[in-house]
């Protein structure tokens, strides 16, 4: 199949050329469509029973993430002039097309009780912009009498205030985002110009907006970079600038090519899609590297073009088609997590790992055909000195100190297990900002002032229509009780919900004393009981409480406490729960976006455990394409394992959590790792079998000429990984730099420890079983090479 492929290409390479060329075009076509993800990452998957409550919170009350919140803080709140410019911020913020709902000092409402038509009326404080300080003066009063609203917008310990901004969900869910959080953005800057003071920006719309600009930014910034450190390598070491150019357009076409898949499966750009396009570009270097790499070795043998070309891909082709399997696989894993997430970034990262191949195989024989043949200086990189000189020591200490490698890397390993015991598993909602970004600083600034802006919700289900409310209003007391026990909690804000609307009901009804801002007892409540329904049935309070009276919410903000302290007061909140609403009687739910974003970052923990696992015996049975011996491709395994132990060893010791964006180093190394292990083995047998080498004999020879192709490879993923060290998340930049080491040292484990296993097991394993017939067989060229 492939020598047929191989003269079909080369017999048809203008047909070649123009079908690539076309479907290019479709590709650039596609990518001019492709959108940025606003939308809340789905991690969980749809069966997860904490997802389907989040999904029922949702329905009943409405997404719990789409408040974006503007922070103030200043020692004259109640200066006329500072005011007044705070509510013409506010009016301007709420004229904005998408803004549903915003909550200000300047927007309070206060309770008027009718005692005509028995009804609470909710009535505006302010309407106008302050005329005079006395006003001014007046408004401070008339808040600090309404305790409802203290630390909900102000906090008076730290003259500190806050616009709270609603959003229409579809226009969340939208490129809109960017406009409407830009016009926010405009219009508080003007007042921040006016006044001379720093605003501060947060909230869930925010923060997503706020990450998505970054991931576009850094997407082109990475792509920039990995052409720049592609093409400085590829010219040091094949020395032709021809060579570096059809290069870089193989890969160019590679990226082009994922981003068309991406908008062709209707995904869009999320933080890890993202990092595709650059990934392509570093991951389909190296097959150009060994594909030109055995070119150049076979034209110097044969002096032939035609010979060259199809020699490169009928023997090279087959093993670098097992190596991009291994890799694609090592994306392709990420299916079996079951969050959509993960799996989007899986699916299009495999399927673009085997079309680069593609390209790769059928573009470089095509444009090498054309480029005249190699001059002594673009072939002298075979003979380079120090790299030859390398590859003879490990050649020397393969065959002679075996032993001495063996205890090594045995002892390496032991130390990097125990500091693999030492990684913490936390993980937080802005795990990935440094804490000198304004996005991190000014969430801090909330949680200093506000106790958080991250939305941890409660349910109560009374099981029955008009539960709420029936039986003397007993849920109403639960509620209360619980809610006090909630304001004890350090990281919790002030808890919201319909029992803080009959507490202001009834301030109201006695007159606006601040001291009635109670819930009432009994009796009490009976009398506000024609009052309270027009209040209950009213739509502010239809994000508290259903239609039907059934389900009642509690909200609060918290802090981001990570995924481990978050168990420890989920917990406590649950016993509380309990012990206060009867399991029996009432179902009471704890969900809401912190619970399931830390919930889904354990999740995804223990399925991408679950996943590597999948992939070692995935990449195992690919392995059984070149060998039928069952003993070497478990042996084979170890020069990958064991850099991740390695890696994890690294983590461990420099204080590196375990989270989403670290563990996916594991999954995408072990892949590429086992690139190595396939092109030494598939040349390995190769040697023994067309060739009759002794073990020896094909070992070293082996060493000498995949592991030149090797170190390239190592050296291009290395810096080519290495440039994702420059994002400015910081996951994403710890995963490129431990990649790039777990890629240095399955390097070196692939040319010491392999060939080392190779030899070790020579007594165990007969030459019979090692050149067995494989599932793939490399083909040895033929005579007959197409002419060009």
């Amino acid at each position: 199949m492939w020598k047929w492929l191989a003269f079909y290409v080369l017999r048809n390479r203008i047909t070649v050329l123009i079908s690539l060329l076309l479907i290019t075009g479709v590709m650039i076509y596609q990518a001019t469509q492709i959108r940025l993800s606003y939308e809340f990452a789905k991690v969980l998957p749809s069966t997860d029973p904490a997802y389907g409550q989040y999904e029922k919170f949702k329905k009943l009350f409405g997404p719990d993430g789409s408040i974006m919140v503007i922070g103030l803080q200043h020692p004259d709140l109640f200066r006329k002039e500072l005011f007044n410019g705070w509510m013409n911020l506010s009016n301007d913020i709420k004229n904005i097309n998408g803004v549903k709902q915003v909550l200000s000092l300047s927007s309070l409402h206060t309770i008027m009780a009718d005692d005509e038509l028995k009804q609470f009326k909710l009535t505006p404080i302010l309407t106008e912009n302050l005329k005079e300080q006395t006003e001014a003066d007046s408004i401070k009063e008339v808040i600090a009498n309404l305790p409802f609203y203290k630390n909900l917008v102000l906090n008076t310990d730290s003259n500190t205030t806050l616009i709270a901004i609603t959003f229409n969900k579809k226009e969340l869910d939208s490129e809109k985002r960017l406009q409407m959080v830009a016009k926010i953005l405009a219009s508080s800057a003007v007042f921040e110009k006016e006044f001379d003071t720093k605003l501060h920006y947060s909230g869930m719309p925010y923060i997503r907006t706020a990450i998505m600009k970054k991931v576009s930014g850094e997407m082109q910034l990475f792509l920039l970079l990995g052409l720049a450190v592609t093409a400085i390598i590829l010219g040091a070491f094949f020395r032709s600038w021809s060579i570096v150019v059809f290069s870089l357009l193989v890969v160019i076409t590679g990226v082009v090519w994922s981003m068309g898949v991406i908008e062709l499966l209707n995904y869009k750009i999320t933080i890890l899609t993202g990092l595709i396009p650059p990934l392509i570009m570093v991951i389909g270097v190296p097959n150009c590297i060994f594909l030109i790499n055995k070119y150049h070795s076979e034209y110097v043998l044969h002096q032939s073009r035609s010979k060259a070309l199809t020699r490169m891909f009928t023997t090279t082709g087959v093993s670098l088609f097992l190596a991009n399997i291994t890799t694609a696989i090592g994306f392709g894993v990420l299916v079996f997590t079951h969050s959509s997430f993960l799996q989007q970034f899986g699916v299009i990262a495999a399927i673009n790992v085997m079309l680069t191949y593609f390209i790769a195989l059928f573009l470089v024989p095509v444009i090498l055909s054309y480029l005249p043949e190699p001059k002594e200086k673009h072939v002298s990189h075979l003979e380079g000195k120090r790299i030859n000189k390398l590859l003879g020591i490990i050649d020397y200490l393969v065959h002679h100190r075996r032993m001495t490698i063996y205890w090594a890397l045995s002892i390496i390993t032991a130390v990097a297990v125990y500091g693999m015991m030492q990684i913490s598993l936390t993980g937080y909602v802005v795990d990935d900002l440094p804490e000198e970004d304004p996005v991190y600083k000014d969430l801090r600034f909330f949680e200093r002032n506000f106790k958080g802006v991250l939305p941890f919700e409660i349910v109560i289900d009374t099981k029955h229509a008009g539960g709420v409310f029936d039986d003397n209003a007993k849920v109403l007391y639960k509620m209360n009780a619980l809610q006090k026990s909630l304001n004890q909690y350090p990281e919790f804000s002030r808890s919201l919900s319909v029992v803080d609307a009959v507490k202001f009901s009834y301030q109201s009804y006695k007159g606006g004393d601040a001291r009635f801002y109670i819930l009432p007892g009994a009796t009490e409540l009976k009398k506000l009981n024609e009052y309270q329904s027009s209040v209950t049935g009213g739509n502010e309070l239809n994000s508290f409480i259903d239609t039907s009276h059934r389900y009642a919410r509690i909200s609060v903000q918290m802090a981001d406490v990570g995924s481990q302290a978050i168990k420890g007061i989920s917990s406590s909140v649950k016993s509380k729960v309990d012990s206060i609403f009867n399991p029996e009687k009432y179902d009471v739910t704890l969900t809401g976006h912190s619970l399931i974003f830390l919930k889904g970052n354990d999740y995804l923990l223990g399925n991408l455990i679950e996943s590597l696992l999948i992939e070692i015996v995935l990449i195992a049975l690919v392995g059984l394409a070149l060998f039928r011996s069952l003993r070497i491709i478990l042996l084979s395994k170890l020069p990958c394992l064991i850099p991740l132990i390695i890696t994890a060893g690294i983590m461990g010791f420099s204080g590196i959590r375990f989270k989403p964006s670290t563990i996916l180093i594991f999954s995408i190394a072990f892949g590429i790792a086992s690139d190595g292990t396939i092109y030494f083995l598939a040349k390995y047998r190769h040697e023994l079998k067309n060739n009759k080498r002794t073990i020896a004999e094909a070992i070293s020879l082996t060493i000498m000429d995949t592991g030149l192709s090797m170190v390239y490879t190592a050296v291009i993923l290395f810096f080519g990984f290495g440039i994702f060290s420059a994002s400015e998340f910081g996951g994403i930049s710890v995963l490129g730099m431990l990649i790039s080491v777990t890629l240095l040292v399955s390097m070196i484990t692939n040319l010491l420890l392999l060939p080392s296993i190779l030899i070790s097991i020579d007594k165990w394993v007969t030459r019979k079983e090692i050149v067995m017939q494989p599932l793939l067989e490399l083909e040895d060229g033929s005579s007959n090479e197409p002419e060009l």
